[in-house]
């Protein structure tokens, strides 16, 4: 089972610098400004991180010519996907809760920069029993017959 409050450390450094970005930048720019402000802070946090990461999902072990990607992926396992919306809706959590699973990462970070405070959402998958757990321990998502 995985370890919560291991995880959550993870991702404070990460979280400190979103709320940096949008302090500084404030409310209303479009996401890709926001997302280069993000890298910015990120590495004078020293955060280890790639930005814009495509990859492939399987089907039965084959790679799919299908392509996602990822805003962020730092420290090797926080996903963080960056919105700049009115308003987070369902689809945009599972975008990041399709990320998570299919590339295993433990913690993902979904923000939306657009409201006068940034919208700062943590989710985390516990790969061995396929579930996506919010921030309070309770269970998401199950994966578990997909």
């Amino acid at each position: 089972m995985i370890n919560l409050e291991i995880e959550k450390k993870k991702m404070y450094d990460i979280i400190g610098a979103i709320h940096d970005v949008h302090k500084y930048l404030g409310p209303g720019l479009n996401e890709s400004c926001y997302q280069e402000a993000m890298g910015l802070q990120l590495k004078d946090a020293g955060v280890i991180f790639k930005r814009e990461i495509s990859f492939h999902p399987t089907y039965r072990g084959v790679a799919l010519e299908a392509t996602f990607r990822i805003d962020f992926l730092c420290n090797e396992d926080v996903i963080i996907e960056c919105k700049a919306v009115p308003e987070i809706n369902p689809s945009h959590r599972a975008q990041l809760f399709n990320y998570m699973r299919l590339l295993e990462k433990p913690c993902g970070i979904l923000v939306n920069f657009l409201p006068k405070f940034d919208v700062v959402e943590r989710y985390f998958y516990d790969k061995e029993s396929r579930n996506i757990i919010a921030v309070d321990g309770h269970i998401i998502k199950n994966f578990q017959d997909i």
